[in-house]
């Protein structure tokens, strides 16, 4: 019987090339996480069995974050179970958020020792770094999401449509310390990626002792909680991430470190993302039947998707040294999608969900594709040690 191949070859020889010859190069700067989280993990990881691959640890921090949004979909789907106005929604469980904090210190552990235990048992290579920061892309939007479940769509909080915008601005921030490396040769840690973890973990903890009318407040000038966080992330991006993004990328020219690429050539990557985000935008704002209101969480969903696969195939071209693909395939049926929609607003939703599982199938497939081209070149295994590393 013949087996079906649905691989493709998604890496060219240029890419595995320069995968060849890629270095880890990274520069962790925030206090938080040099002084408390890497002790810690330093700790945690000499309990982990060395016949354990890190790419095991990756996998399994990811997938407590998959959990967690399967969890909290559950429990708060249209995400008004924290809105004391709407009585046809269930609260959510108090032990649900002592779960949810207990998964995410679990996929924030594994994630800070995945790349400990690769040095302990001589297993770093580009493929851990790739799978690693791939994951994380997803995971972006995976934990983001369960947040707004504490605040819910109420008046203490954001709506649906500001809850969209906060999202890109949690994608934009990840993209963009990629891109700096895209261009630098240097992954800057963000600062804000510790203390989001943590905070976190902090705020499920609270509402779990508190239940989620802690969180229902008003201070001078009508700030509420949701104002509040909101204001804080969109502050940490214009005052700590993007200026400190914009300095290193111009350190790199005046001092020559970097890949010194021309003007155009460094923008590159930006396109697909302005495109995505153009097209999602459009679509949600000139919506005929109100879809992010109908079901916001479908849409948040295929944003996260389909940004993460931007995002690993930027990974892809800075970690390899090649040229960054203008406008990925996938964008172009999400904006024929968007047009349809437009055209056709009672097809709306439907078409939401048709694009939001076809991205997911074409993530998956593409992610899969590429870890294994990967182990075929170096003769690895994914999860699994080398013996002579065992």
């Amino acid at each position: 019987m013949t087996r079906l191949n649905l691989e493709v070859k998604y890496l060219t020889q240029e890419h595995l090339t320069g995968f060849e010859n890629y270095k880890y190069s990274c520069l962790d700067t925030s206090p938080l996480s040099i002084y408390i989280m890497h002790p810690f993990w330093n700790k945690v990881v000499e309990y982990c069995p060395k016949w354990v691959a890190p790419n095991v640890l990756t996998f399994a921090g990811f997938l407590f974050t998959v959990f967690n949004f399967l969890m909290f979909s559950y429990y708060d789907y249209y995400l008004y179970a924290s809105s004391d106005d709407q009585p046809d929604f269930k609260q959510i469980p108090l032990g649900v958020y002592a779960l949810g904090a207990f998964n995410i210190f679990m996929a924030y552990t594994l994630d800070g020792i995945d790349g400990k235990q690769a040095r302990r048992t001589q297993t770093s290579g580009p493929l851990g770094e790739l799978f690693d920061h791939g994951l994380d892309s997803w995971t972006a939007m995976l934990i983001t999401v369960c947040m707004y479940s504490v605040f819910g769509r109420t008046e203490h909080s954001v709506s649906a449509l500001r809850m969209y915008f906060i999202l890109w601005n949690v994608f934009i921030n990840f993209y963009l310390s990629h891109w700096e490396k895209y261009n630098t040769g240097v992954l800057f840690l963000p600062w804000g990626y510790d203390v989001s973890m943590v905070g976190t973990i902090l705020v499920f903890l609270v509402t779990f002792f508190a239940g989620h009318e802690f969180w229902k407040f008003d201070l001078l000038g009508g700030l509420t909680a949701g104002i509040i966080f909101e204001t804080l992330l969109y502050a940490s991006a214009i005052v700590s991430n993007l200026p400190v993004v914009l300095w290193n990328i111009y350190k790199s020219y005046r001092d020559k470190t970097g890949k010194n690429r021309t003007l155009v050539e460094a923008l590159r990557p930006l396109v697909s993302l302005v495109a995505f985000f153009a097209i999602t935008t459009f679509w949600i704002t000139h919506s005929r039947s109100d879809i992010i209101e109908k079901d916001p969480r479908i849409i948040y969903f295929a944003s996260g998707t389909i940004f993460s696969n931007i995002s690993c195939r930027l990974i892809v071209a800075q970690m390899s040294n090649t040229r960054c693909e203008l406008v990925p395939w996938i964008l172009l049926p999400v904006g024929g999608a968007a047009v349809f929609s437009y055209v056709m607003p009672q097809y709306d939703l439907v078409t939401m969900y048709v694009v939001a599982v076809a991205s997911l199938l074409a993530h998956v497939h593409y992610g899969t594709c590429v870890v294994r081209q990967m182990c075929r070149h170096f003769r690895i295994k994914t999860f699994r040690i080398r013996e002579h590393s065992e």
